[in-house]
């Protein structure tokens, strides 16, 4: 089953995961040292960021590595890009008509 980017991203443990690998490959174990929680539940963290392209898994000899894919982290770009732009634009106007209201009150003051 294919999972989407922003489930995965929506557990704060599934995002530290993320930023351990961001600079560097990790065997499954060292992930796992970085959390006080069970190792199956790393596995089954690192199963759904697996499923959804975050994270690749490598065998190297005995051991399994993981490395990230923060290329899959461009559809939450572009939609957090959508909305910044949204209020920016909601923010100007409101900065506008308040400057334009500043603008008729000091007039009617005088």
């Amino acid at each position: 089953m294919r999972r989407d980017v922003f489930q995965a991203i929506a557990d704060p443990t599934r995002r530290e995961i993320i930023h351990l690998l961001a600079d560097r490959s990790l065997s499954l174990n060292m992930v796992a040292d970085h959390f006080d929680i069970s190792r199956p539940a790393i596995s089954k963290h690192v199963k759904i960021l697996t499923e959804c392209g975050l994270i690749i898994i490598q065998q190297q000899g005995r051991e399994r590595h993981c490395k990230a894919n923060l290329h899959q982290l461009k559809e939450v770009s572009e939609w957090v890009e959508n909305y910044r732009r949204f209020w920016n634009r909601k923010l100007d106007a409101l900065e506008a008509f308040l400057e334009e209201d500043g603008k008729k009150k000091k007039k009617k003051n005088k």
